[in-house]
């Protein structure tokens, strides 16, 4: 599989975005050439603004933007997007209901180097919390672009979490697009693996593993964790042996929290999640090796679901 920068696509499709409506404004929080807003600075110098390291007013001052009939775009990494402006984005944003764009940049731990305080493991389960608030995560750069293209008609505030490095390609071209779509992007029998941004690829290369054993894999990307595609999730969870949720966050009120509540009424197969325990990230030298440190492979998923198979 080749693969593409999200961060790339996302500051592409912020530009192309500029270009079709003149609403469209970018405001940034100190981290323009990491988060790529700089693109749309290029282009659009009029309708950008650089806030300094200051959230919490640049997400008030998007509010104000929305009130006056903008659609503003604020950007930082993830775990100050949503955790320094916390408070400004449920009173000031999600209580009016009010047609803003949250770029969460660097998500989950592709920030390797930078370690605990900049890598977002928790922001999933803070933005899924607050009321009129979606949730996105692109799989890759393809979906990266589509989800971009539903913002401009999207009604009511939207967090977009984008990983900081290259990503294998994994959505078809041709598939349509709207938030909220659960895709099936593999077929199989016996295990169904639900996975959300960089986990989808690793979903992947497990089935092609698990399949040299005889187990067939059912594989779906779940990138709006809300609203959630409740029906979908349970339609794909039918009939197979054994369920396994994998995503770059949390354990806790994250992708498995949300399919688990999807699946609370119903019948289903023992479900395992695979994602961050309950602890901080760290430093790494690279993100393959942090991502291998947390468990966060294909390996490990393939492992989770042979292991709900034998106790079925």
């Amino acid at each position: 599989m080749t693969a593409a920068n999200l961060r790339t696509a996302y500051g592409e499709s912020l530009v192309r975005l500029g270009r079709k409506d003149w609403r469209v404004m970018a405001l940034e929080a100190d981290l323009g050439k990491s988060t790529q807003s700089v693109m749309f600075q290029a282009e659009f110098p009029d309708r950008y603004f650089q806030m300094g390291i200051a959230e919490q007013d640049m997400t008030s001052t998007a509010a104000g933007m929305a009130l006056a009939g903008m659609i503003p775009f604020v950007h930082s990494f993830a775990v100050f997007a949503t955790g320094r402006a916390y408070d400004q984005l449920r009173n000031s944003i999600c209580i009016p209901n009010l047609n803003v764009r949250i770029c969460g940049s660097s998500a989950g731990l592709s920030d390797f180097g930078d370690g605990k305080t900049h890598q977002s493991i928790e922001d999933v389960a803070l933005m899924r919390a607050i009321p009129n608030m979606a949730v996105i995560c692109p799989a890759d750069s393809i979906e990266c672009e589509k989800m971009m293209d539903a913002l401009l008609d999207w009604k009511g505030p939207v967090y977009i979490r984008i990983n900081r490095n290259d990503l294998p390609f994994v959505t078809p071209v041709d598939e349509p697009y709207h938030i909220g779509k659960v895709t099936k992007i593999r077929d199989g029998k016996h295990v169904a693996i639900f996975g959300a941004g960089i986990m989808v690829s690793k979903a992947l290369e497990a089935a092609v593993e698990l399949e040299k054993d005889g187990i067939s894999v059912r594989v779906i990307n779940v990138s709006t964790l809300k609203p959630l595609d409740r029906e979908a999730i349970v339609r794909y969870a039918a009939g197979v042996d054994a369920i396994v949720t994998a995503e770059e966050h949390s354990l806790i009120g994250g992708l498995g929290s949300a399919v688990m509540e999807a699946l609370r009424s119903v019948s289903h197969a023992p479900v395992e999640f695979v994602g961050v325990p309950d602890t901080f990230g760290m430093s790494a030298e690279g993100y393959d090796g942090l991502m291998a440190r947390y468990g966060l492979t294909s390996a490990a998923i393939a492992a989770t679901a042979k292991t709900l198979l034998k106790g079925k």
